[in-house]
């Protein structure tokens, strides 16, 4: 599970923020979002402008150099904070794997082209590369003193951690390969002015077509009539069809024309549910951008009821409640900081709390 995550001079972030899942307060209610200790559900708030997408994405670059999966492609446009361009963007990832405890920092220059890198398990060093040096703990992964010089110039800035595992065997329950395999298994996705995503996929995919391949559509409609009371008779003539046809009193007309947005959206949000099951890390960018309110929080029931640690952005203050998180689960992201609503307040926060009409009244502040 991510335990921690920091990143500094990334995009508006000039200075560090962190954000640490690893002190959960001592509630007694909404347990399921919590697991070993670690916060493994939330909603994460802040005004417009505040950081919520750029925090996200910063939280996804490590797909960029450790996984094949599904990049996004103007990810390194205004990758650097404005104000040191010359300088480099530093990230931190603390991960728990059973009992080990994995640090993985790196930094990049305004290129996205590694600078630094270096690994920690339990306290121990494992390796680091800085300043055109590479030192690695030689019990683990011995080696000859011509690779180890070439990984400190590494002209072709390919990542350790990449390289140590395709170099050597290693067992299934190796750190690396649980590190490898947890980011493999991250994804990032929304549905604003286009649909984006990053992980978990190799490819995009046609919603519609994967509907109807994997024998869905009675599935997805009764998953649109108990989610939004929407009813759909969904129709596909064969199992290769591309389309999805909504018969409406005999006459078939192409489903993407009688959708709503929020429908569509509902449909791009199934076909990653259907995909979870094998997610370690979901963020939802602004989830709920085209949901009534009340749908919203429907949809988030079902989310943070699955078992990999998800999270999402929102606007929608209805969810700030203790029927749906816990205090130490709802994050505000405003002034480089990202804090629990339990943090942000000297105010002792109960389940009986109205927890929204506390925010609006301004009791949070970061």
């Amino acid at each position: 599970m991510l335990v921690r995550f920091a990143v500094t001079n990334y995009r508006g972030f000039a200075d560090r923020i962190e954000w640490d899942l690893s002190s959960p307060a001592n509630y007694e209610f909404n347990k399921n979002a919590i697991k070993d200790g670690i916060i493994k559900n939330g909603i994460v708030y802040g005004p417009n402008g505040s950081g919520k997408t750029n925090f996200s994405l910063a939280l996804f670059d490590i797909e960029n150099h450790l996984s094949p999966k599904w990049k996004k492609i103007d990810y390194y446009v205004n990758f650097i904070y404005a104000g040191k361009k010359e300088g480099v963007v530093e990230f931190e990832y603390t991960f728990r794997f059973e009992n080990e405890i994995v640090v993985y920092a790196y930094s990049k220059n305004a290129g996205g082209i590694l600078v630094s890198e270096s690994l920690r398990v339990d306290d121990n060093w494992v390796f680091e590369r800085k300043n055109g040096s590479f030192c690695i703990d030689k019990q683990q992964f011995p080696m000859e003193e011509t690779i180890e010089n070439n990984l400190g110039s590494n002209a072709n800035n390919v990542s350790i951690v990449n390289f140590l595992l395709t170099s050597y065997p290693l067992g299934k329950e190796h750190y690396l390969i649980k590190l490898s395999k947890f980011v493999n298994s991250m994804l990032w996705f929304r549905n604003l002015d286009t649909r984006e995503f990053i992980g978990l996929e190799t490819t995009a995919m046609n919603l519609d077509e994967f509907i109807i391949a994997n024998g869905l559509l009675e599935d997805f409609s009764n998953f649109l009539r108990r989610v939004s009371g929407q009813t759909f008779r969904l129709v596909a003539h064969t199992p290769v069809d591309k389309q999805i046809l909504c018969d409406i009193g005999g006459s078939e007309i192409p489903f993407y024309l009688v959708a709503s947005t929020g429908t569509r959206s509902l449909q791009l949000l199934y076909f990653w549910m259907k995909r979870m099951s094998e997610a370690s890390f979901v963020f939802i960018d602004e989830f709920d951008a085209f949901y009534h309110f009340r749908l919203a929080f429907e949809v988030c029931k079902m989310l943070f009821n699955m078992n990999c640690q998800i999270f999402t952005s929102s606007h929608n203050t209805y969810l700030m409640t203790n029927d749906l998180l816990r205090p130490d689960c709802n994050f505000i992201l405003n002034e480089n900081k990202i804090k629990p609503l339990c943090d942000c307040t000297d105010k002792e926060l109960r389940f009986g709390h109205n927890i929204e009409k506390l925010f609006r009244g301004n009791t949070f502040k970061v």
